[in-house]
């Protein structure tokens, strides 16, 4: 059994089609297939159940796939070790990330390549149920996400900060003189908010509710980047992350608005699977993060624009 075959199972159960398998592996597909029909002989089992295209997997090519996962694994994990025994890390760090923690990533990606220049991030934004998935088919070395997510089994926590909500609203708007607002004074506004199927605008609804709200946005985004992109203009207000405005600021012509209740949301941290054998890279990461202080850094840039809006 060649590695290379087991490279091309995982890559065939991930692209679903033996022509896209092919092309992510940079063979012909007729390289790829024969590659795994001398993968069923050399096991004795049928792992692929195929038709006229690829249909899934038998039962055993599922058991056969779980141990290339962790086969393959085991493989990456030898070379990061090896790298860090000659002098340095190498290899690619494969990093998950809920869309809403992307504006603080960079606090933990750019610390890390400074410290390992020999070694790379693969960035990939992701739903908490992908990340999920994903470290449990070991495709993923470490991610951020909610660690309050019940869907996360067998994993390492460490927590980077909390969620903490604040009103961006125009300088010229009806609550551009107010030093607080209440959720339900920012219901009334015209909103940009992120989609329901975003779990911070679930979370946001309930804070909503919470004040007998309830918030109607005329444009609901999947991404903060197309949020933000409809605040400059002074029409538009907001409830953001806190987070965001590391990546993003105040847009000009906006003001920083605390909001009263919780204060603060869920916690948002690095989770990394328990499983053996670990990332190498993924303990590196971990190692950055501790030092890194991500939510003073996140705390500090708040207390910065609120002073700036002339909160104290």
């Amino acid at each position: 059994m060649l590695l290379r075959q087991l490279e091309y199972l995982v890559a065939l159960a991930r692209e679903r089609h033996f022509a896209r398998a092919a092309a992510a592996c940079h063979v012909s597909q007729p390289s790829l297939s024969a590659a795994i029909r001398r993968l069923e002989h050399e096991l004795d089992v049928p792992i692929v159940r195929r038709g006229r295209r690829y249909e899934g997997l038998t039962p055993e090519g599922e058991l056969v796939l779980a141990w290339a996962h962790r086969i393959l694994a085991e493989q990456d994990a030898l070379q990061q070790e090896l790298s860090a025994l000659r002098g340095g890390l190498t290899g690619t760090l494969r990093l998950g990330v809920v869309p809403t923690a992307l504006p603080a990533a960079s606090l933990l990606t750019t610390p890390f390549c400074d410290r390992h220049p020999r070694a790379r991030v693969s960035l990939e934004s992701l739903s908490s149920a992908d990340i999920t998935h994903k470290l449990t088919e070991f495709e993923l070395d470490a991610a951020m996400t909610y660690l309050d997510d019940d869907s996360l089994r067998q994993v390492r926590r460490f927590p980077l900060y909390e969620e903490r909500y604040v009103l961006l609203t125009p300088v010229d708007g009806p609550l551009a003189d107010v030093t607080r607002a209440r959720w339900s004074q920012a219901a009334t506004l015209a909103l940009c908010l992120l989609n329901p199927r975003m779990r911070n605008r679930r979370i946001i609804d309930e804070c909503f509710a919470a004040d007998d709200a309830t918030a109607t946005p005329a444009i609901e985004s999947d991404s903060v980047a197309g949020l933000y992109a409809h605040l400059p203009g002074g029409r538009w207000s907001s409830v953001i992350s806190h987070a965001w405005l590391h990546m993003f600021g105040v847009p000009d012509g906006m003001r920083v608005v605390p909001l009263d209740g919780p204060a603060h949301g869920p916690r948002v941290g690095l989770v990394v699977a328990r499983s053996e054998p670990q990332s190498v890279l993924a303990q590196a990461l971990l190692k950055v993060a501790r030092e890194a202080r991500v939510r003073d850094a996140l705390d500090a840039l708040l207390r910065t624009h609120l002073e700036g809006a002339g909160h104290t």
